[in-house]
């Protein structure tokens, strides 16, 4: 069976604010998907339902089809959660750290040794098993964080924002983790309000506001819906580009569909194809003797749908 997670008009007031609001999503696969929203948007709250942290005011989170809130050892025996950032005891290693998570969870000694293990050669900590935590970076102890969500080896995976608050090398390290927990046969549920970070790893994003349920789709189809299949490139010229010269030399180069003006000096061009296809077109545009200087892929197409939702929600 696929692993999967789902919420049925999930709902959660803490007094007269609405943190969540009949939240309906469900999500079933091995994959990764990203849970995307500004902060305050209601993505901890939704991850403490789902784990059992707080109560809904109203609704139910499902975890492989049993429900958190009526059966909730069933529903997160095959769970692994990292909620917020909790602090691992200073004076303890990760190997020791790892054991008393795992004697909390009521696994058996030997399991959790050899768990120990696997767990911390996934998150490349092996050589630090026996060092003490309160010596380690953030980003170490992030990591044996992670690990610790491996240790009983579930199949649904939650983790609330992992990499915030690190510097940018243990952002990339986390994330690398992310992307290999890909390929094991999880189903990878993640919440972050970075773009690049959801771009970077994910297969599908939920995106919500204000509690409210935006959208759930895959990237590919949020790129195809905005771009038609193309690539958005800005371009970027010495001095301003005649409206007449992109429309008759621009236009004309072979993979380019259609131009827009950012500004003066800049312009961004929709190109079909691949970075074969982008080579081409940089290469033609630098022949047209412009004065080129710039040339990169724009933002992409789920920062224009994250800012326009985001826009809409809050007028």
């Amino acid at each position: 069976m696929n692993p999967s997670i789902e919420a049925r008009d999930l709902t959660r007031h803490f007094g007269a604010f609405t943190a969540l609001d009949h939240l309906n999503l469900k999500v079933e696969g091995t994959k990764c998907v990203g849970f995307l929203g500004p902060n305050g948007a209601g993505k901890t709250t939704t991850l403490k339902m789902f784990t059992d942290l707080i109560f809904p005011s109203a609704g139910e989170a499902f975890i492989n089809g049993i429900s958190v809130q009526k059966d909730r050892r069933s529903a997160l025996s095959s769970c692994g959660a990292l909620i917020e950032t909790p602090e691992i005891y200073g004076s303890l290693t990760p190997r020791e750290a790892l054991e008393l998570i795992g004697s909390l969870r009521g696994m058996e000694r030997a399991d959790v040794r050899r768990r120990t293990d696997d767990v911390l050669g996934e998150v490349k900590m092996t050589e630090w098993a026996d060092k003490k935590v309160g010596k380690f970076s953030k980003g170490m102890k992030q990591r044996i964080n992670i690990a610790s969500t491996l240790l009983s080896d579930p199949d649904v995976v939650m983790l609330d924002e992992p990499s915030t608050g690190l510097d940018p090398r243990g952002m990339a390290e986390v994330r690398a983790i992310i992307r290999e927990l890909k390929g094991q046969g999880r189903l990878i549920f993640f919440s972050s309000h970075i773009l690049s970070e959801v771009i970077d790893v994910c297969d599908e994003v939920v995106l919500i506001n204000k509690g409210k349920l935006l959208f759930y789709d895959t990237l590919d189809n949020v790129n195809a819906r905005l771009t038609q299949g193309g690539t958005s490139v800005d371009v970027e010229f010495l001095g301003p580009v005649s409206d007449d010269d992109a429309k008759s030399r621009l236009s004309s180069i072979p993979g380019v569909l259609s131009w827009s003006r950012l500004d003066p000096r800049r312009l961004s061009l929709m190109v079909q194809g691949g970075p074969e296809v982008r080579s081409q077109v940089l290469e033609s545009v630098a022949s047209l003797h412009l004065g080129l200087v710039g040339f990169h892929e724009s933002r992409s197409a789920l920062e224009d749908v994250y800012l326009r939702e985001i826009s809409t929600g809050d007028s």
